[in-house]
């Protein structure tokens, strides 16, 4: 979170004052970023509350800030323009979760914006102050390769970073798959050395960022639902997770995982992209 120089905030234009601003404050309060406010919407003219509310920020002591209007019809497609003409490394937005018989028919906005947007996005879904709260890293230690492993890490770095600026306290989950009897490896044919193996790949960040044991939990089944659990059981305030997308990124981008668990949270939730992936879709988006 030290490392982000500009926040890109999307404003509801029915909850000018709302919890994504909020959220926007504390982070740049820390760190010193700029804010740029967004309003999204072709009906009405929001130029005198936004310079309101920009007004308001200054007076406050945030002194980097802008604001525009967007007219365009598609939500995500305005927010990542703006993200671009921007060069905001940080999309924060209020999550609003769309009804069950819209979501079956159409792919929700707010899934659009995590699978296309080049940078990392906070979906901000509670009121709860972050302050002493727990945050909670959602990472896949089974994946072993050099773009899961950098992914991993930055997971780690940022959860560290929102615990470190809400003096709150970092906590580890990882899931891991059942025993397979016709697994060729022996080590995935027992409950007990599978989760031996996961512990052991979680040493690094146990050893960098002073995880304790109390503090990783490796648990067996999908993550899509020992996410939500564990932060439900833990109260956790953010949840942070990842993806990591192969060449040919479609309508798939961001995997199952975020999507899902996105509804199921009750916490705020930060999503972060390989720097392979932004760098792709920085690409899409100025094509």
């Amino acid at each position: 979170m030290q490392q982000v120089r500009s926040i890109l905030v999307v404003l509801d234009p029915d909850h000018a004052h709302s919890r994504a601003l909020t959220r926007a404050k504390l982070i740049a309060g820390v760190t010193g970023a700029r804010m740029h406010l967004l309003m999204c919407d072709k009906k009405h003219d929001h130029q005198a509350l936004l310079s309101v509310l920009a007004g308001q920020l200054q007076e406050d002591g945030y002194d980097n800030i802008s604001f525009e209007q967007s007219r365009h019809d598609v939500v995500h497609e305005a927010v990542i323009q703006a993200q671009q003409a921007e060069g905001c490394d940080l999309v924060i937005k209020e999550h609003r979760p769309d009804n069950p018989l819209k979501k079956a028919l159409l792919t929700p906005s707010d899934w659009k914006l995590l699978r296309q947007c080049p940078c990392a996005v906070l979906m901000v879904k509670s009121e709860q102050p972050w302050t002493g709260g727990v945050i909670l890293a959602a990472v896949d230690v089974g994946n072993h390769d050099e773009e899961h492993r950098l992914l991993h890490a930055s997971i780690i770095d940022h959860g560290f970073g929102i615990a470190s600026l809400a003096k709150g306290e970092l906590h580890v989950i990882s899931a891991h798959p059942s025993p397979m009897l016709s697994a060729a490896d022996p080590v995935y044919q027992n409950r007990d050395s599978i989760e031996q193996r996961y512990r052991e790949a979680c040493s690094a960040f146990q050893a960098e960022f002073d995880i304790t044991d109390d503090r990783l939990h490796i648990a067996e089944g999908p993550a899509d639902v020992l996410i939500p659990y564990t932060e439900d059981k833990y109260k956790a305030v953010v949840t942070v997770i990842g993806t990591v997308a192969r060449t040919g990124i479609s309508g798939a981008l961001i995997g199952n995982t975020a999507e899902v668990v996105l509804d199921k949270l009750e916490g705020d939730v930060l999503v972060l992209k390989t720097e392979q992936v932004i760098a792709h879709l920085a690409e899409l988006a100025r094509d």
